[in-house]
């Protein structure tokens, strides 16, 4: 039977003889599905029309994106670690290539990702690399749409994968959602990589925050703060956004400390358009 994948979010679901009747996560608030209605596609489809690109972002550091773009239009990013490489979010095609790139470099160690709608086809990336354990918190565990043995759900606010590299519970766009740091990024400044919890935006002088992209539903102040407190034990110059081209080459912590400042200042009325 086929493991469907949503079209529209790139979620892969349990193999079924027909496609599921919805997509949860498209048809939740802070996603959605298109008005021509649900469509769904198969990762044999996938990889006659679409294929991977590979982008170096620093040493040990290399975003894997597909091309044309498909569905949400996100990358994943793989961390080379001295424990073994680890794959950051993830998308929805895992082609021949793209396997022997990878296993080539090393293979996977793990999967850790952010939030629901970036697990992609995230079993079938753990099955083409011996089962990789995917790590994901258990806040959010009512969104797996593909139940898998490699899946281990973590609870708490911070998860070390491997040494240096840090999954922390920000919450704010789910309830579970994760950002990672890594120590030794950034020439030894440390990274974060955000996702779209801490988004990069076009101006790349600051971050900002919100419960739903597409829909344009902002986050309470608080939640603001609490991903503000999340982060502050951590240092990080660099910032590494959920697509190729949102990075912030450093002073990270900065930016987000003054971005958690005006976004509150935002919502909350207090201050004048010219904030900080």
């Amino acid at each position: 039977m086929p493991a469907f994948i949503c079209n529209t979010c790139a979620t892969q679901f349990a193999p079924t003889d027909q496609p599921p009747p919805v997509c949860p996560i498209c048809k939740e608030e802070r996603q959605y599905v298109p008005p021509a209605g649900q469509t769904w596609t198969t990762h044999d489809a996938l990889t006659k029309r679409f294929a991977n690109q590979f982008k170096q972002h620093e040493p040990g550091l290399i975003g894997i994106g597909t091309v044309p773009q498909f569905a949400i239009g996100h990358r994943a990013l793989l961390v080379r670690t001295a424990a073994g490489n680890f794959l950051w979010d993830c998308i929805g095609l895992v082609d021949a290539a793209t396997v022997e790139i990878v296993k080539a470099l090393g293979g996977l160690a793990g999967i850790a990702i952010s939030h629901p709608h970036y697990y992609a086809a995230m079993v079938q990336w753990s099955r083409a690399f011996d089962n990789a354990p995917i790590h994901l918190h258990a806040a959010d565990s009512q969104w797996v749409m593909y139940p898998d043995p490699a899946i281990r759900f973590w609870d708490g606010d911070t998860k070390e994968i491997a040494p240096g590299l840090t999954l922390i519970r920000a919450g704010g766009h789910f309830a579970g959602a994760t950002v990672a740091h890594w120590a030794q990024a950034g020439d030894g400044a440390g990274a974060l990589l955000a996702g779209d919890i801490v988004f990069v935006v076009p101006d790349r002088d600051y971050v900002s925050f919100m419960r739903s992209y597409p829909n344009l539903i902002p986050l309470s102040a608080p939640a603001v703060e609490r991903i503000g407190a999340a982060l502050e034990p951590f240092e990080f110059g660099p910032i590494y956004g959920a697509f190729f081209d949102r990075n912030i080459a450093g002073g990270g912590k900065d930016i987000v400390r003054r971005s958690v400042k005006r976004y509150v200042r935002a919502v909350t009325g207090d201050g004048s358009a010219e904030l900080l």
